[in-house]
């Protein structure tokens, strides 16, 4: 039930994201069942030529741990995130000492998670992570085929996460 209840949150903080016209992920940091830390994906909406590829959900909620009150234990740390992190974010969660990772709804075209680390450096070869995946993915999902299917959404417009986005809300609406 605490992974319902803390991807719900995160849930919630992609909502944010997506009254703004963001791409719709949101992520939590918590730490002895308290949130520590939020985060939502920025530099996404309107119809500029340039989309921030730094300011992922992930990474502003790791900043913000910087100005926590909150004495962080990276070991009982747990990161929740609408959609599964990418290889920037899942180095950066490594590099944090975050041993675990809940997502909702697994990113199809530049998901990290499934990355063999054998082959790296003992850095991330010798990291532990525990990943679980899926958890309240058709809400996520929602959130995902809604802001695809918005015209002024120009963000990965076109793209596979696209394409398989709104291939997964049809088969799943059709079952």
């Amino acid at each position: 039930m605490a992974n319902e209840y803390f991807m719900q949150l995160a849930l919630d903080q992609a909502g944010i994201a997506y009254s703004k016209g963001e791409f719709p992920v949101g992520c939590v940091i918590v730490q002895g069942k308290k949130v520590i830390a939020t985060g939502t994906r920025q530099g996404t909406a309107g119809g500029g030529h340039f989309f921030s590829e730094i300011d992922h959900a992930e990474i502003r909620a790791l900043k913000l741990l910087e100005a926590s009150e909150s004495e962080f234990r990276p070991e009982e740390a747990v990161l929740f995130c609408t959609m599964e992190p990418c290889l920037m974010c899942y180095a950066a969660i490594i590099l944090a000492g975050i041993k675990k990772i809940v997502y909702a709804y697994e990113d199809a075209m530049g998901g990290g998670t499934n990355c063999c680390l054998s082959s790296l450096s003992p850095l991330y070869r010798d990291a532990k992570m525990e990943i679980v995946p899926g958890v309240l993915r058709e809400k996520s999902l929602d959130l995902f085929y809604n802001f695809f299917n918005k015209e002024t959404n120009l963000y990965w417009k076109g793209s596979f996460l696209e394409e398989y986005t709104l291939e997964q809300r049809g088969s799943s609406t059709r079952k």
